[in-house]
């Protein structure tokens, strides 16, 4: 690397906040399959164990050695509802606990793969699993659980809806904090490397290494280099910077593989926010010209951004994939949290901006009352964006037992704190209630 090129780089990482957000390594559970719930609990234990033994410790290796921070090791795995099919357990609780005590064991600060994907219907292992969510989610630390409920190829299950809708109250009956363990997908892809939504797809290889990498603070410092030029000129500027912050994606994947003897996958760049100040997606979009995020021009502004970080990231990397974008989640951007508690943001404004962002309704507290039914009519409109967009939408809403529109929900940590939004009290629970399955779109067939 050229001098300027390192000395750039070490001012990303202690002036700018750049990090690399997770490696996550994704291993396949398909020869732990058995009949036998408990031997294919013994077999997926052994093999996450065994693949994944040396994770944390080439993480925090490569970390010591280049300086770049690392914050989180995490594993995703095959979506245990095709896994746990097999075996003759009425539940799957017990599979996530011993995901979880793999995790744990293991030093890894999060496992992803307790999902299931029932866009079109459902097998006998999804709807065990969903049933099995509240209580695998509340039972353990370390797991996520994901359902995917729509693609833009099949269209939308608003039976799986209407269920998950009713599956995220219930998990908010005991702690709404587990609800930031739970995504709702449309269109959900299978290299993900960012929690909750993260599983190892049945396309991937046995075992690889997949990198998340954040940086909102170097592109806005970059942005504030070029105020008051042309539009062209910042997308250019971000453009310019993700493929910056994605060459040292790449770098530390490729290092991490040859360590750790698994094939490299792909670089996320996802601009993944932060409760530290000077960490913030909203404060890219103000620095781009907003006097504050949810202002008119706010979804003009978000496409721009997610466009030119994409742009930036394919050019630099032959494997970008997960979501690759800019988030939106409310609770862990504290420039969204004030512009939420000053009544510049709303619900209705950030859907609208999910139909240009990397996901959707991302870690948004809601009123504890709010229905059932409300929530799955807003993973219906979520899921409607992806199906007709095709793109990646989400919804990972917490509703908030007890709390009403202007109190807050602590997380902690990077999940930060989120102050309760309003929701519209019409109710949506005859159209939910109707079943069945919305048609894909007619732009879906592509044979």
């Amino acid at each position: 690397m050229e001098t300027n090129s390192i000395l750039e780089t070490i001012q990303m990482v202690s002036e700018e906040k750049l990090d690399i957000r997770t490696i996550t390594m994704g291993i396949s559970l398909f020869d732990c399959i058995d009949s036998d719930g408990k031997k294919a609990r013994q077999k997926i234990y052994n093999k996450l164990t065994t693949k994944a033994k040396d994770l944390v410790k080439v993480a925090n290796q490569i970390q010591a050695e280049y300086g770049i921070p690392i914050v989180n090791k995490r594993i995703s795995v095959t979506p245990i509802s095709l896994i746990a099919a097999a075996s003759d357990d009425k539940d799957y609780v017990e599979f996530a606990k011993t995901m979880d005590q793999a995790a744990t064991d293991l030093g890894v600060d999060l496992i992803g793969g307790f999902s299931a994907l029932v866009q079109k219907g459902y097998q006998s292992g999804d709807i065990k699993l969903i049933n099995s969510l509240p209580q695998a989610l509340t039972e353990t630390s370390r797991v996520c659980g994901s359902v995917n409920v729509g693609s833009t190829r099949s269209g939308i299950n608003l039976d799986a809806v209407q269920k998950m809708g009713t599956v995220i109250k219930d998990l908010a009956k005991v702690d709404p904090v587990n609800c930031m363990s739970l995504v709702v997908f449309a269109n959900a892809v299978e290299d993900n490397p960012f929690m909750a939504g993260a599983f190892h797809g049945v396309g991937e290889a046995d075992c690889v290494i997949n990198v998340g990498i954040s940086g909102p603070g170097v592109v806005k410092n970059a942005l504030e280099k070029v105020k008051g030029q042309p539009i062209d000129v910042v997308s250019e500027t971000i453009k310019k910077t993700t493929f910056k912050v994605t060459r040292m994606g790449q770098f530390v994947g490729n290092v991490a593989s040859k360590s750790l003897g698994v094939p490299f996958g792909i670089v996320d760049l996802s601009l993944a926010p932060t409760p530290n100040e000077g960490d913030s997606v909203a404060e890219i979009l103000e620095e781009i010209g907003l006097e504050s995020v949810g202002a008119p021009g706010t979804t003009a502004a978000l496409a721009l951004l997610n466009d030119a970080v994409k742009k930036g990231g394919v050019m630099a990397c032959e494997h970008v994939g997960g979501l690759s974008g800019a988030f939106i989640p409310v609770s862990e951007d504290a420039e969204m949290i004030r512009a939420v508690t000053g009544g510049h943001l709303n619900i209705e404004k950030l859907e609208a901006m999910t139909a240009v962002c990397s996901v959707g309704l991302d870690m948004i507290a809601i009123p504890g009352d709010t229905t059932a039914e409300t929530i799955s009519g807003m993973i219906a409109d979520e899921a409607a964006i992806g199906v007709i967009n095709n793109k990646t939408t989400a919804v990972r809403i917490i509703p908030a037992t007890g709390k009403k529109v202007g109190d807050e929900v602590e997380f902690g940590g990077l999940f930060g704190k989120a102050p309760v939004m309003a929701v519209n009290t019409n109710s949506p629970a005859d159209f939910i209630h109707r079943g069945g399955r919305i048609p894909a779109p007619i732009h879906s067939f592509k044979n």
